[in-house]
């Protein structure tokens, strides 16, 4: 690092200063905090975009957001060269610049860092950073601080795209990367085209125009109900009433968190939606729920990422069973595409016994977007969600070269059959949902186009199976490091004694599931069970925590 480099850090870094007492850790939501902690760490994740730009040749993104947490609260993530999150190897890197208690300090760590790494500054490429932030107050001064951090390292420019949701970041850092315009309005003109190409390729008979069919959107009073404001302007095809899309307090008693925990209705639902299909996005709409409002108008039925998982491994591996079927009507053994479905522990078993049952390949990781993202990238078609709603559909570049190859095949001999629609339909998806991460908006007209296709309501998506009653607690412990799972944290390998136990309990109960997990966060150990009924589930749940608190000790909340 030259001596011109070294000042500007000294510079920079000495207007923001670490707050006292505070230790940062990056995780699967990158940094987040109190708003008014965050200016220093801001600051420090600008540089890291800007090494990562240079190391990887590529542009970077940087989302200055907290989701689905309170307003007072904010973050920042890193979005990687593919769209997705920051490499796993870099997050130590981003802890120890996180906590650097002095410019000194800070830029000795960046020196040892680039050696380590090998990045060669003098002469390097020029680091370029997208960032983007959400609806929050907090969001334009943390921008600011942002800026500071890339403009430290000489030559580095930024892009600001204003508010976005964090989706619209993560695909716009794809599509830079690709070769592809990366705007918002590119990024509408895709998902409009797609699903208007999905509604095209409906069958004939199942196409149903019904003009008092609608969807009720909650936009969490953030950024993705202005956003789907937006794009309903450019929409056909389906009516959409947005409410919450900004007039009150982001993620307060509203948003796709709210709901599918609370399992009651959003603000501004009551009533008068009895029956009608809604669906509700969280505060930087990368999660997505559905429900109906039960009688009583204030409870609800709640159709989560497991029945949205359910939905579209349902419907890809039907494209893919007319697409491989040739025309003599026996297998066409062309390419045979692997569909994958990825899942944690934390999935319902009624889910994955149903997908199961359909003949799908279901495999599990431990808990983490970071994880379920990787193991579904090992299929030609994989999909993954979290019951809360955050999920996607990846699509190998293998498969989508051959599948267009097909096309083209099919459009020369079999022009308009069955088999070319499945291929077009399948083609169209890819380009639906977004690869990069998971996306409310995306999400959301798959699941209506899907339903269009299936001529299929709420009330019968909801039916494909039903969920198995559960219960989660958790307990404080000594030391949390003290549990070890394997098998994707369905089974305790140390303290030894621990799974047996658990395993005697949950015996006792007809279909009965429990695992324990530690916290990534606090030092606490997390109990889920499952049972036929809510009262064994509850049982069963506080009987581990029981064996938990035996083996550990703590007291549970």
């Amino acid at each position: 690092m030259n001596h011109e480099q070294r000042s500007l850090l000294l510079h920079s870094a000495s207007r923001f200063p670490l707050p006292p007492g505070v230790k940062f850790s990056y995780g699967t939501a990158g940094f987040r905090a109190d708003a008014a902690m965050l200016e220093s760490t801001v600051f420090r994740v600008g540089i890291l975009a800007a090494l990562r730009s240079i190391k990887t040749g590529s542009t970077i993104g940087l989302m200055i957001t907290a989701s689905h947490n309170k307003v007072s609260d904010n973050g920042i993530k890193v979005a990687d060269p593919s769209g997705g999150m920051l490499t796993q190897g870099w997050e130590p890197f981003a802890d120890a610049l996180a906590n650097s208690p002095d410019p000194d300090t800070l830029i000795q760590l960046l020196e040892d860092f680039v050696k380590e790494e090998n990045i060669t500054l003098d002469g390097a490429p020029t680091a370029h950073v997208l960032l983007g932030r959400d609806t929050r107050p907090s969001g334009m001064l943390l921008v600011e601080a942002a800026k500071q951090g890339i403009t430290s390292m000489m030559g580095a420019i930024f892009t600001d795209m204003g508010v976005v949701t964090t989706p619209q970041l993560h695909w716009m850092v794809r599509a830079k990367n690709k070769g592809i315009e990366a705007s918002e309005r590119n990024y509408f003109d895709q998902l409009l085209t797609s699903f208007r190409c999905l509604l095209d390729y409906i069958p004939q008979g199942n196409s149903v125009s019904n003009e008092d069919d609608i969807l009720i959107v909650d936009g969490a009073d953030g950024v993705g109900g202005e956003k789907i404001e937006k794009l309903k302007t450019g929409l056909s095809g389906l009516r959409i009433d947005v409410r919450n899309s900004g007039g009150g307090e982001l993620n307060e008693g509203v948003g796709a968190d709210f709901v599918q925990k609370e399992k009651v209705v959003p603000r501004g639902f009551g009533p008068a939606d009895i029956g009608i299909r809604c669906a509700s996005l969280d505060g930087d709409a990368d999660r997505l729920v559905y429900f109906s409002i039960l009688p009583d108008g204030n409870k609800i039925s709640l159709v989560d990422g497991d029945k949205i998982l359910s939905l579209f491994a349902l419907f890809l591996k039907e494209q893919l069973s007319i697409l491989n079927v040739a025309e003599d009507g026996k297998g066409n053994n062309s390419y045979q595409a692997s569909l994958g479905v990825v899942q944690t522990a934390y999935a319902n078993g009624a889910s994955t016994d149903y997908l199961k049952q359909l003949g799908l390949e279901v495999v599990f990781t431990p808990t983490g977007v970071k994880y379920l993202h990787e193991k579904a990238a090992e299929f030609d078609i994989g999909i993954y969600f979290e019951a809360n709603g955050h999920g996607t559909v990846l699509f190998s570049e293998t498969f989508l070269s051959w599948l267009d190859i097909r096309n083209h095949e099919l459009s020369s001999i079999s022009k308009g059959s069955e088999q070319q629609k499945a291929a077009l339909r399948l083609l169209a998806t890819s380009q639906l949902i977004n690869q990069a991460v998971g996306d409310a908006l995306s999400g959301l007209l798959l699941v209506e186009a899907i339903l269009q296709h299936k001529r299929w309501s709420i009330f019968r998506w909801n039916e494909l199976y039903q969920d198995l009653p559960s219960r989660q607690l958790k307990v404080k412990v000594v030391d949390r490091n003290a549990v070890v799972t394997a098998n994707a944290e369905t089974v305790v390998v140390s303290p030894i004694g621990v799974q047996e136990a658990i395993d005697n309990e949950t015996a006792k109960y007809p279909q009965g599931r429990c695992f324990i997990r530690p916290s990534g966060t606090e030092d606490v150990v997390r109990v889920y069970a499952e049972a036929l009924t809510q009262e064994s589930a509850d049982s069963l749940a506080h009987s581990v925590l029981s064996i938990v608190d035996r083996f550990l000790g703590g007291s549970s909340n």
